[in-house]
Parts: structure tokens; C-alpha cells; sequence
């Protein structure tokens, strides 16, 4: 079977389910059903048209189970005529879907898990495999949140905030199992971007005036202003974002799965490729003017990526965006980078004094002010942090990276 077709697939049929009057539960479990018995028979005798098929098997699944469920509580269910034979009408109900399963009042991992299940097309098994929790576990998790989202229609509006800070944690959560998550949040969010595609409103757009982004690298010819369509500014900038940093991957871990820091990094095995085009996607996004949390890291990351070297980077343009982004979110994280951006443009007393209006209690703070503080020489203290540091880490390879840190600045300290 195709396996790519039949993700493609799964939500256009849930939609169609849910159009004809399941519930979004109902719906999913049947396609669910359906998806078993396509495995049982399309590589023998593949359908003409694959969504009609599995449409028509779906809907005779839900049929089933309702008038099953009516005979159990011993009441009559009146079931309308079937709906016609025929082609499938051509309605997309993916962004609905995308919106129902990020819904406000779902946690968010099971909005992440949902998510993955219905619009992914994953199975319970390979979401279970990548978040290396229990199968068991993961169906309880996707069934509490089928039932919470139960009986809300498609036809609601959707929060596209929430949408993007799901797919955002699913990027965030990298990869394991047989499904790298990573590249799955990659390929919704093109999904997503391509859903949103809009007319843009201005003939000729310009970027903001504030802190303005490096030339993408060999940027293509950018299209007709009058013909210019674009995805929402955001779900563009968080396409760019993801990216930009998934261009990195392969520098980011060595030989047994060791952390190795972005000023180690071998730049050459950046896929320049991948970062020419979240550049351009971010170009494209910025000229929106409508200035956004994940387009403002994406040109952090951009700027990041397009430096020859750590020392080379353009800190000062980098603080500016993080001064935006604070700006934007307020987020204590924000201000804690903004601090280590602050120290590599000013120097490493900028960067602690910048640390003021920061909670100690902040993850990965111990680690920061290591760092300042061996930069700034004061290596007994830069030590004793990144000891502390190493006990709080997130990670087991950023902990054994943190204590590599000690110990090295100890064996400084030694000489």
C-alpha cells in the first residue's frame, strides 16, 4: 500500500463522515476499520478510486457500530437512505480537521496525540513508538481526547494559534521509533501552509523597518506582485522555522548520541538546500507585515544559519530580533537567550548583567550563566555551574554535555 496516498487520505475521509453526521469519535474509529480491511485487500485488488472506497467502507463500519450500539440499548435507530453512489464531493475538511483535533479545552498531549492519529494517519502503535510510551498508554490518551472533543461540530472556527503551538511540540519532541516526528510536524505544517494560501493584500510588499533579515542564499525569482498568493504569515513562519532548524540535524549529536554545541558544529553537513528554502518561506512571510513569535525565531535561526561561523554571526541583528520577540511573547525563555545573544554582542558582562530580569529557576538558566561566566574568566564559578546545570538537565546527552563542561573548565582551573 501506499502509505503516503493513504496518510493524504484519512482526514479527507473523516471529514466526509462527519459531514454525513458521525461523531468526530465515531468517525475516526470506523476509517480506522476501514484502513484494516484496505490493508487486507488493496495489494491484491487496489480500488480505481482509493477515497471513494474507503469512504463507502467507513460509512458501512459507522453504520454498523450505531445500529449495534441502538440494538444494545434496545431502541430503534432510523437510518437514513445511504447517500447515492458516486464520486466523493471534492471538499477538503483537513483544516477543520487540524482545528478539531487542536481544540482549546484539549491538553496538550492529547491534542498533539490527535493530531498525529488523524491528520497524521499515524497508527496508535508508531505515535506510542515515537514518544516511547506504552501502546496502551497512548490509546487511553487518544480516547480521552475523542471523547472530550465528542459532539463538536467541524463548522466552528478554529484557533490557528493553538494549531501551530501543536505542531510546534510535535517538531520539538525530534524523532524515535519508527516515525521520526520531526519530518511528520514538518510535512503537516506544509499541509497547513498550503490549507491557508491566501491572496496577499498589498501590490508591493516591503520588510518591516525593525531588525531586517540576510539575502537568502541563490533566492529564487519572486513571482508577479499582482499574483502573489502566501500562506498565513505565521503558519509560513513556522514552516521556516522547522526548516531551518531541521537543516541542522546532522551537525547536532555525535558518535553515541553526544550533544555537540552549536559553535562545534561541522557547518558543512548543513543541508543548505533546506536552508535556502525556509529563507525564502520566511522572505515571503515577512513581507506580510504582520509580525509574528515564529517568523521572529525563524529569522533568529536563518541568521544563525547563514554565518560562516559562531564568530562570525551577526549578534547585534540577532539580540534586535530577540528584543522582538520578547516583545511579542513576554516569555521568560525569550529573555534568557536574549541574555547569551547579548553576551556574544557585548561581551560576556553584558550578557549576566542582561540576566537581571531573569528567574533562577529557569531551565537550563545554571547553564547560561556558566557559560557567561567562563567567558567572562571567572572560571571557578563558570565550573560550579555547569556542575550545577548537569543535575537539572532535560536530557540524559545534554546532562552528560554539561558535565563534560565542568570537568574541563576544572582541568583549566588545574594548569
Amino acid at each position: 500500500m501506499n502509505e503516503q496516498l493513504v496518510r493524504e487520505l484519512v482526514p479527507a475521509v473523516i471529514g466526509v463522515l462527519v459531514r454525513r453526521g458521525a461523531d468526530f469519535a465515531s468517525a475516526e474509529d470506523a476509517v480506522q476499520e476501514a484502513l484494516i480491511r484496505a490493508l487486507g485487500t488493496w495489494p491484491d485488488d487496489p480500488p480505481r478510486d482509493p477515497l471513494a472506497w474507503l469512504v463507502t467502507v467507513a460509512w458501512h463500519r459507522f453504520l454498523d457500530a450505531a445500529r449495534a450500539e441502538a440494538s444494545r440499548r434496545g431502541r430503534e435507530l432510523v437510518v437514513d437512505a445511504e447517500p447515492p453512489a458516486g464520486p466523493v464531493p471534492a471538499e477538503d475538511d483537513t483544516l477543520r480537521l487540524f482545528f478539531l483535533c487542536a481544540h482549546p479545552t484539549l491538553p496538550p498531549a492529547a491534542a498533539v496525540a490527535l493530531t498525529l492519529r488523524a491528520v497524521g494517519g499515524l497508527t496508535t502503535r508508531q505515535i506510542a513508538a515515537a514518544y516511547l510510551i506504552p501502546e496502551s498508554t497512548m490509546a487511553q490518551r487518544i480516547s480521552r481526547a475523542k471523547r472530550r472533543i465528542a459532539g463538536l461540530p467541524l463548522d466552528r472556527p478554529g484557533d490557528l494559534a493553538t494549531v501551530l503551538r501543536v505542531l510546534y511540540l510535535v517538531f520539538n519532541e525530534g524523532y524515535g521509533g519508527d516515525v521520526d516526528l520531526a519530518a511528520e510536524a514538518i510535512r503537516l505544517t506544509r499541509q497547513l501552509a498550503a490549507l491557508t494560501v491566501r491572496r496577499t493584500p498589498t501590490p508591493t510588499p516591503t520588510l518591516p523597518p525593525t531588525p531586517t533579515l540576510p539575502p537568502a542564499p541563490a533566492p529564487a525569482p519572486p513571482p508577479s506582485p499582482a499574483r502573489t498568493r502566501a500562506a498565513d504569515p505565521e503558519v509560513a513562519g513556522l514552516l521556516a522555522l522547522m526548516l531551518l532548524h531541521h537543516a541542522r540535524r546532522a551537525s547536532r549529536t555525535g558518535p553515541g548520541g553526544r550533544l555537540v554545541p552549536l559553535a562545534e558544529q561541522d557547518r558543512s553537513r548543513w543541508d543548505t538546500g533546506m536552508i535556502a528554502e525556509g529563507v525564502r518561506i520566511l522572505q515571503a512571510a515577512l513581507a506580510g507585515d504582520q509580525l509574528g513569535e515564529y517568523q521572529a525565531q525563524a529569522a533568529i535561526a536563518a541568521l544563525h544559519a547563514d554565518a560562516p561561523s559562531t564568530a562570525e554571526t551577526d549578534w547585534v541583528q540577532i539580540v534586535e530580533w530577540y528584543d522582538e520577540l520578547l516583545r511579542l511573547t513576554g516569555s521568560p525563555v525569550v529573555r534568557l537567550n536574549r541574555a547569551v545573544a547579548v553576551g556574544e554582542a557585548d561581551g560576556a558582562r553584558a550578557g549576566l548583567a542582561a540576566l537581571a530580569d531573569v528567574r533562577p529557576d529557569l531551565p537550563r538558566y545554571a547553564a547560561v550563566t556558566a557559560y557567561l561566566h567562563e567567558r567572562a574568566g571567572d572560571l571557578a564559578t563558570a565550573a560550579e555551574r555547569y556542575a550545577e546545570a548537569s543535575r537539572t538537565a532535560v536530557s540524559v546527552p545534554e546532562r552528560d554535555h554539561l558535565i563534560r563542561e565542568a570537568a574541563r573548565v576544572r582541568q583549566q582551573l588545574r594548569r
